[in-house]
């Protein structure tokens, strides 16, 4: 186990009381802190944010479980005062102090009403009283944006269904362990039910999304079927502590706002055909994990920042990831762009030739089509990788297969202006949230450049996965937090084996092949928070290496975590491709941050 510390307290001294068991290394950027109960991650989770408030801490993501709480920062440093304050608190002085109450209507009709009763040894009009006469602890955030689990001191503990439903209709109330919640979505789940409610749980239209917040209280108030429950979820299910959420769409402008005088983006590219895969990305919506929001952005986020720079951008503006290639884009007006990334084959097709009038003698050959024009010489040309060029009106240029690497990055000067969604126009495959990827004919609008950019230099090509020489990409790994969930042989074997890419990957995370690992123990771990980079083992032995759009929080052990700065290497690897880990110490994680 890589730990950083143990519990806190005073040097020579022990306190079987103390809430915090442990603190576990989560690679470079995260820490895994233990505890005894879910009223220290409570108490903890209240002090980080009280602590971030005043200064004393800076992270970018809290994620807490049923008994941990993952703190995620930007640097290495920043995750080492972070674990020095916890180690400094003294939890059992604290107190939780308790959050909005937001009541939730909710009809008592669930298919598992009866079932769950009689195992309770009450009748069901007896279970709903227990339920609903309940105020509930909104604890931590689950696995879909929206889904939060809710619990208090007296709750029963509820077997899960032993055959997951395939499908769990949107506003089901349910039951699981200690636990309920209501299903936000649409989604499979294995969860007891025994109601609904009209109550939208997640809405990006509102300026707090989630209905209900890990901190917040809640209670069920039951209500008969012909109740209207659209009227009562209408002002948000807010009770005492909070008002009705406001809809507002979502922004189209940049989060800087638009300069005074400045112009409205124009349309500046037409999608000829997408490729594979297009998507818009940035650099993502960090801060959201305790929603249940992936961070999503850019996968190789040095591609994307080189790709802005040379055009001149800012770092984060949004710009389009290209998978594997074949994306054709016509411009509708002169740009200037920048690919960076996998190396494809760049070519620019001329604008067609001005159209004929009726009555005019035609050239020899015909009217000239897009094809005739692909073909011939004069009017196609090479244009460069990491080198800013121009594409002129009517100009087409096309993107070929990927020859080295997997996933390429357009970058338009002025920035690709698309919705901000919870503070970020990236596409996040996972939950849904932000714009589809691209569709042939859509339009692409481009922002207007504001005060002095200047287009970049030329530059040198990033590494890409298996070098000059070919061979298994190396990717360094700081074990943890889990890794003593794994047989000695197995850790061995993790380090000592090459994993190939499996065509099941994809921007979650790469699936991976190879010999499977063996457990040291038995039983599922409790679902925890998951940092970027996570090698998570499911129960067949084959790792997945998280990527942007993971889930926050995972129910499989997590062996190790890829160093931060190897990740874009690893949004790199096509299908097919070996992967070779290699250990690194809690010292050299920090030294290469």
């Amino acid at each position: 186990m890589t730990a950083l510390g143990g519990a806190p307290g005073h040097p020579g001294t022990e306190s079987r009381a103390d809430p915090i068991i442990s603190l576990r290394a989560a690679g470079d950027r995260a820490v895994l802190v233990e505890l005894r109960t879910l009223g220290g991650v409570l108490a903890l989770t209240s002090h980080l944010a009280a602590a971030e408030h005043a200064g004393d801490v800076d992270v970018v993501d809290v994620v807490a479980a049923a008994t941990t709480v993952l703190i995620v920062a930007e640097s290495a440093s920043a995750v080492a005062r972070a674990a020095a304050y916890v180690r400094s608190l003294h939890l059992e002085d604290a107190a939780h102090t308790p959050g909005r109450l937001v009541r939730i209507t909710t009809v008592y009709d669930g298919a598992d009403l009866d079932e769950l009763a009689q195992l309770a040894g009450l009748s069901p009009e007896a279970l709903v009283a227990s339920h609903s006469g309940t105020v509930w602890d909104a604890a931590f955030g689950g696995f879909a944006p929206g889904f939060t689990y809710l619990t208090h001191d007296a709750a029963p503990s509820v077997p899960r269904r032993t055959s997951p439903r395939t499908v769990v209709p949107a506003g089901s109330v349910a039951l699981a362990g200690a636990y309920s919640a209501v299903y936000p979505g649409e989604s499979p789940g294995g969860w007891q039910l025994i109601g609904h409610t009209d109550a939208v749980m997640w809405d990006l239209s509102r300026e707090d999304p989630a209905l209900v917040q890990p901190g917040d209280r809640v209670q069920f108030v039951p209500v008969r079927e012909s109740t209207s429950l659209a009227a009562t979820a209408a002002d948000g299910g807010l009770g005492q502590g909070a008002g009705p959420s406001q809809p507002a769409g979502p922004s189209t402008s940049d989060e800087r706002g638009p300069a005074e005088g400045s112009r409205p983006a124009e349309a500046g590219l037409v999608v000829v055909r997408p490729g594979m895969q297009t998507t818009i990305q940035d650099l993502g919506r960090p801060g959201r994990a305790s929603l249940g929001v992936s961070p999503a952005g850019a996968l190789d986020r040095g591609a994307l920042r080189q790709a802005n720079r040379i055009a001149g951008n800012a770092p984060g503006d949004a710009a389009l990831e290209v998978l594997l290639g074949g994306l054709e884009l016509r411009a509708a007006s002169d740009q200037v762009l920048a690919v960076t990334g996998a190396r494809v084959p760049l070519r620019i097709t001329a604008a067609p030739a001005a159209v004929v009038e009726p009555g005019a003698p035609a050239g020899a050959d015909g009217p000239e089509t897009p094809q005739a024009r692909a073909k011939d010489p004069s009017t196609v040309r090479e244009a460069p990788l990491d080198t800013p060029f121009a594409l002129l009106a009517g100009e087409t240029l096309t993107l070929g297969i990927a020859t080295e690497g997997l996933r390429a990055y357009v970058a338009v000067r002025g920035g690709i202006d698309a919705p901000l969604v919870l503070g970020s126009a990236s596409t996040d495959s996972l939950s849904g949230i932000g714009p589809a990827p691209l569709a042939e004919g859509q339009t692409l609008r481009i922002r207007p450049m504001l005060g002095a950019h200047v287009v970049g230099l030329p530059e040198v090509p990033r590494p890409l996965p298996g070098g000059a020489v070919g061979g298994a990409t190396v990717l360094r790994v700081l074990p943890g937090p889990r890794e003593d969930w794994f047989t000695d042989a197995s850790a061995r074997a993790f380090f000592g084996q090459e994993w190939t890419v499996t065509p099941q990957s994809n921007r979650v995370g790469l699936r991976l092949d190879g010999a499977p690992l063996e457990r040291a123990r038995e039983g599922e771990l409790t679902s925890e928070g998951t940092a970027r980079g996570s090698v998570q083992v499911p129960a067949n032995g084959l790792p997945v290496l998280f990527l942007a759009d993971a889930p926050v929080t995972g129910g499989y052990p997590v062996i190790g975590v890829v160093a931060s700065a190897d990740l874009d290497l690893a949004a790199q690897l096509p299908p097919g491709a070996t992967v070779r880990f290699v250990p690194l110490t809690s010292s050299e994680g920090t030294s290469h941050a």
